[in-house]
């Protein structure tokens, strides 16, 4: 596997690779879609038993639909030697699935963390895996992308192969499935047998998970543009300029999509209207925003690189309340019920109150914090860049 790869960039999207950085140098949904979905309804959903995609569902809004006890304790922990983690984890069916950086792809009982199997590939994963029906979608960094078979020890099904690194992690529409590369495409392949339906390229990498409401996708690229890609056809509705490049998912809410970029631009886009409905400017320290919002009606969650989490109105974009992290934040917030939660590099992880943004519970694990948090079935798991994964819930 070349661990270098995470530093090869093929344009302007040059991100700081530091948990990747930090493991070179300790190794020396399950739910149907159906077309009758209302374009504001995402067609692959949470449940309460589910973590599915990487924000939760196919509109990225980072919502769970489980309760957590007001103050988590560890339930169980799993340790990977010298491993580390950038990606989030998926539950379904009473399992956790989880990918590291050295190629190798768990599958853990969530009520105790005890292996059910694990799959090794040459490769490594920094991509957050995708669940749907029998089968875990995942790309790796060497471009490589995966249909495993989860009832059958994680065995491939079958690989398609793409021509650079993979980083996040594939979305749904009706057959198909969704991820971008980057070798500046978005592929849409048959889930069944991994053929290319098509692919549409832009101008720079794609990093982030592609977003779905109906036929349309929501690409935010390295190019610094906002995409709106047509699905029944694979090509582009309009394009958004947006400032600088940016890496994160879009969350939808309605008819805006919220994401940052580098130059730490906080946007909310009309997608019917293909227009900058607001913007946000952190004019004061201009430190990237690397985490996907979180958002439900009436409010919006963010985390940024100048130690802050912010909460805004989606519909304007004021700010209703800021809280000041002890360092980066380049998780992704979920919302569960009246709080967020929310990891830092500094291995720190938050319980805000999501009306005031008052921190009521704080957890100190030994690593830092990229990947996010996936809560379903009364549990929050989540995992470090030093290879330790750890649920929280009640004991």
């Amino acid at each position: 596997m070349n661990l270098r790869r995470r530093d090869v960039l093929l344009g302007g999207c040059a991100f700081a690779a530091t948990t990747w950085q930090a493991a070179l140098a300790r190794r020396g949904l399950f739910a149907s879609e159906t077309d009758a979905k209302p374009a504001n309804q995402p067609a692959v959903l949470v449940t309460a038993k589910s973590w599915p995609l990487f924000r939760g569902d196919t509109l990225a809004s980072g919502v769970a639909k489980s309760t957590l006890p007001d103050k988590l304790q560890v339930v169980w922990t799993m340790k990977v030697a010298g491993g580390a983690f950038e990606s989030t984890p998926a539950i379904a069916d009473g399992v956790c699935y989880l990918a590291d950086m050295d190629g190798k792809l768990y599958a853990l009982n969530l009520a105790d963390g005890k292996e059910i199997w694990n799959f090794k590939i040459d490769s490594g994963f920094i991509a957050s895996p995708s669940v749907r029906g029998e089968f875990l979608y995942l790309g790796d960094i060497d471009g490589k992308f995966y249909a495993f078979n989860r009832k059958a020890g994680g065995q491939p099904k079958w690989t398609f192969q793409g021509d650079a690194q993979i980083d996040s992690g594939a979305n749904f529409w009706k057959e198909n499935l969704l991820f971008g590369s980057q070798d500046s495409n978005l592929y849409c392949l048959s889930a069944a047998s991994g053929e290319l339906v098509w692919k549409f390229a832009i101008q720079d990498q794609i990093r982030c998970m592609p977003t779905v409401v109906g036929d349309r996708s929501f690409v935010a690229g390295c190019d610094s543009m906002f995409h709106i890609v047509d699905l029944t056809q694979g090509k582009e509705v309009a394009a958004v300029p947006i400032e600088a490049p940016t890496g994160v998912t879009p969350a939808v809410l309605g008819d805006l999509v919220f994401f940052g970029t580098e130059s730490g631009t906080l946007f909310g886009v009309n997608w019917k209207e293909a227009k900058i409905a607001w913007k946000i400017e952190d004019k004061a320290s201009g430190q990237p925003m690397r985490g996907s919002p979180a958002v439900q009606e009436g409010i919006l969650v963010v985390g940024t690189r100048s130690r802050r989490v912010q909460a805004h109105n989606p519909a304007n974009g004021d700010e209703i309340w800021n809280f000041a992290t002890k360092q980066r934040v380049d998780s992704s917030p979920v919302i569960v019920g009246q709080k967020v939660y929310v990891g830092a590099a500094d291995g720190r992880l938050y319980a805000l109150d999501l009306k005031t943004g008052k921190e009521l519970w704080q957890y100190q694990a030994a690593g830092g914090f990229t990947g996010s948090p996936a809560v379903a079935d009364g549990k929050l798991v989540i995992a470090t860049d030093r290879g330790e994964v750890i649920c929280l819930g009640a004991k």
